[in-house]
């Protein structure tokens, strides 16, 4: 009978081997953690091969399925691509006219070179809400009648043919505007509802990318001092957006065109209705939506009004999406000269604070009814932010008005305004308040300036409207 000996078994493996003198329990624990690892390694080749092959046979039923499938729909890309440009590129848009809206009366006088050409047949397709698939060409596309529902969850997804008829065939008679990515023309649908349609230009780059961004973002986004995205427009090489139709022309056509003569029909505290709703429209799209959205483009002529003087921020073209409590940083500035921020104009560095800079220009703008940059004023005035912070730190206040408000305000209502403004455009962005805050400053001064004028209307001085708190900025019922 064999007796275990443990002393016997541990001086044969405390035995030196051949193998560079290890002992031979070394050995013997090198080659089973070997024996392991190969085992292991041999166990996730066999399952990395099995799941490649379970991918295969996915990937298969699914081309089968749909190489079978006649009825499809097509999908909108939910991501913003980014062009990346080399920092030398950094420009400003320097001159451009854009999105100078005109009124109903003149659109019999305008006349402007399109280069439309509807004569190249263009195969498109337009998917109605069942899933048929229609072919077309050229401008025989679709269907006419109800606009079918975007798949998006909002809006319209109109035909070629339907925008084509409301805008008298993109009749130059009908355009409305112009600015940097495309021509907005006035339609008439045929439930004779009043749009805009922004046909844009299709340089396969920019103009998707600006679609994309529209539709995607800004079709749900729903305030009463930004002009609504109504449906759009997707049709062989047309894309087309159609905004709801603003009639009062823009601010930028009231303040320095020659509607009004010499006497404006702005009156301050119409200036300062428009100035509180166009920071609750920024304000929306800073601090309501998320993620938050900057408009990158804030000036007179993006600012629409109603028949009764209400502010809508148009041209969300330009917007850029943001992660909230974050900074982008952008190879492209865009924007228009004279109220780009500074260090985004330098930098790239974009965020809501941009828009702020904007915003505090736009309402020295309205002030003193005089142009951001203005090349024919005397040298040390060409600037309207430098010019407005000369003045005001020499005690002439008064003298920066716009000589065409017909009635002027207090002189307190006119320093706490142009110190809002100056705030707004402070060198460092750190400093500038959220458009929040300068609505409650706004507020603020609103109800100050209602309690002076109820003392001078009871002292017997005469009375002016009288704009609370909560009318400013309220669109009126069926208003466009």
């Amino acid at each position: 009978m064999w007796i275990f000996n443990g002393d016997l078994v541990n001086k044969e493996l405390a035995k030196s081997t051949s193998i560079f003198g290890l002992k031979l329990w070394v050995v013997i624990g090198i080659c089973s953690g070997t024996f392991v690892v190969l085992v292991l390694f041999v166990l996730s080749l066999c399952i990395k091969s099995r799941r490649k092959s379970t991918t295969n046979k996915h990937s298969l039923k699914k081309l089968a399925l749909s190489s079978a499938t006649i009825n499809f729909t097509p999908s909108v890309s939910k991501e913003i691509p980014e062009v990346a440009s080399p920092l030398s590129e950094i420009q400003i848009d320097i001159g451009k006219s854009e999105h100078k809206v005109v009124f109903g009366d003149y659109f019999g006088h305008q006349s402007r070179n399109l280069n439309q050409n509807n004569n190249n047949p263009r195969v498109s397709t337009s998917v109605g809400t069942s899933g048929e698939t229609h072919k077309s060409t050229g401008s025989k596309s679709g269907g006419s009648g109800v606009p079918e529902v975007s798949h998006l969850g909002w809006g319209h997804w109109y035909t070629l043919r339907e925008l084509k008829e409301a805008t008298g065939g993109l009749s130059p008679e009908n355009v409305i505007g112009e600015g940097g990515y495309g021509i907005v023309y006035r339609g008439v649908l045929p439930d004779n509802n009043v749009v805009a349609v922004k046909n844009l230009f299709n340089n396969r780059g920019q103009a998707e990318k600006e679609f994309k961004v529209e539709v995607e973002i800004i079709g749900r986004v729903r305030h009463k001092n930004l002009v609504r995205l109504l449906g759009y427009c997707v049709e062989g090489e047309y894309r087309m957006l159609v905004y709801d139709y603003v009639d009062n022309g823009n601010l930028d056509q009231w303040i320095h065109g020659d509607i009004g003569g010499e006497v404006s029909p702005l009156t301050w505290e119409i200036r300062m209705n428009i100035i509180l709703g166009t920071a609750r429209g920024l304000a929306y799209l800073h601090e309501g939506l998320e993620p938050k959205v900057v408009h990158r483009d804030v000036k007179s002529s993006n600012i629409l009004l109603d028949r009764n003087w209400n502010s809508k921020v148009s041209d969300f073209g330009l917007a850029k999406l943001l992660c909230s409590e974050t900074s982008h940083v952008t190879t492209r500035v865009m924007g228009t000269f004279g109220y780009v921020a500074p260090e985004y104009a330098s930098t790239g560095m974009l965020n809501e604070r941009s828009d702020v800079y904007s915003f505090g220009v736009l309402v020295m703008e309205i002030i003193t009814g005089r142009a951001p940059v203005d090349y024919n004023r005397p040298h040390d005035e060409v600037h309207l932010v430098m010019w407005l912070k000369t003045m005001v730190s020499n005690r002439r206040t008064e003298e920066v008005l716009d000589p065409k408000i017909p009635e002027r305000p207090t002189a307190k209502a006119l320093k706490r305004a142009l110190l809002v403004a100056l705030r707004c455009v402070d060198p460092d962005s750190r400093k500038r308040p959220k458009m929040g805050h300068v609505i409650h400053m706004f507020e603020m001064d609103e109800l100050l300036l209602n309690d002076e004028q109820q003392k001078m209307a009871g002292d017997g001085f005469g009375s002016r409207p009288i704009y609370s708190k909560r009318t400013l900025g309220r669109p009126e019922p069926n208003s466009r």
